[in-house]
């Protein structure tokens, strides 16, 4: 076990599989260890460098493996798959995980801190409120509907013409059905009162946080998208410029190119979903309220307002706050809109 150079773990529930190489890349350990032993395990070993796909619960790892002197590397399961030989199964992605990671190309994902986790935590239980209110709202809508009642759309709208509908004793609605939909109003009530609730604790953590801080001077960029970013980047230094990270962030076109020829595509769409969109909702808004065309941002904005769509000038405004965000972070400058800050 001296001689491990790259441990390869594949994660899992219970059973994890092990799979060490030496500095010339030849198999020295091929192990399957239980949960509660592999803490013991790992810190008992000379330090080396440890592997594992990104995924459910390797970011606790990670912090753990730190904390017992090794380098830990995270790395997209999609670039593994491509490795693995014959047959699926943990020893060999465990050797797959260790192959991926020793091309010297390969790319890895950042390993989160707790405190990115608790601001993570709390935009995706934000996000799942958000698409249970949708369908709360389609349903209220829905069953009116079989009453010959038509609700117009909008949570507000749905909340106050609810009441209406329930206190009306001309429709057709049931006892039963009347006291169903007083539910779903109450339903929709809580709802939304643990969205703000959680929306508050969103605005506090930005109001402390310097980096958000930062962030936010950039037009078209909020609370959510700024807390988004400060817990899906840990480190800045992790992308080599601000065009990495907007790749990273799926904001640059696909390629479909060969020889002299280059063909340009849509965006790749790769990476954050969720932030990605952040970023492009903000950009349309900025597009359609910031005025300012006496500085570089603002000529620069009105320029792409005018050559392009609506739509790809979001996504346009998009990629360079993505690349504005990624100077902010990694030199801790304030912006400036009349200052060149686009990293290449």
């Amino acid at each position: 076990m001296q001689n491990i150079k790259v441990l390869g773990i594949d994660l899992a529930k219970d059973i994890f599989q092990l799979h060490g190489v030496d500095v010339a890349g030849k198999q020295v350990l091929k192990k399957r260890i239980e949960r509660n032993k592999l803490h013991e395990y790992i810190a008992n070993l000379i330090p080396c460098t440890i592997v594992m796909e990104a995924c459910g619960g390797s970011n606790y790892w990670a912090r753990v493996f730190q904390k017992n002197g090794h380098i830990v590397k995270l790395i997209s399961p999609q670039f593994v798959k491509p490795f693995v030989k014959t047959n699926k199964n943990d020893a060999n992605d465990a050797e797959a995980i260790v192959e991926a990671a020793s091309r010297p190309s390969m790319h890895f994902v950042p390993i989160k801190q707790v405190e990115q986790q608790d601001i993570q935590c709390l935009h995706r239980v934000r996000s799942r409120l958000i698409k249970n209110r949708t369908a709360l709202i389609n349903e209220i809508r829905g069953l009116n509907l079989e009453y010959g009642i038509a609700i117009p759309m909008g949570a507000q709208k749905v909340k106050s013409h609810l009441l209406s509908i329930i206190g009306d004793q001309k429709n057709e609605l049931t006892v039963s059905s009347r006291e169903l939909m007083q539910e779903l109003h109450d339903e929709l009530v809580e709802t939304e009162a643990r969205l703000k609730t959680l929306e508050k604790k969103i605005k506090l953590i930005c109001k402390e946080n310097d980096q958000c801080r930062r962030i936010l001077s950039i037009p078209g960029i909020g609370e959510l998208t700024a807390t988004a970013i400060v817990a899906a980047v840990p480190n800045a230094n992790e992308f080599k410029n601000g065009r990495h990270m907007s790749a990273w962030l799926g904001l640059v076109p696909r390629q479909s190119s060969s020889g002299n020829k280059q063909v340009l595509l849509g965006i790749s769409k790769r990476g954050d979903k969720y932030l990605r969109t952040l970023l492009i909702h903000g950009a349309r808004s900025a597009l359609n309220h910031y005025k300012n065309t006496d500085n570089k941002y603002g000529e620069w904005l009105n320029n792409k307002k005018t050559s392009l769509s609506f739509n790809k000038a979001a996504v346009a405004l998009a990629n360079k706050n993505a690349r504005i965000i990624w100077v902010l972070l990694k030199t801790g400058k304030e912006f400036d809109s009349n200052q060149e800050m686009v990293a290449a």
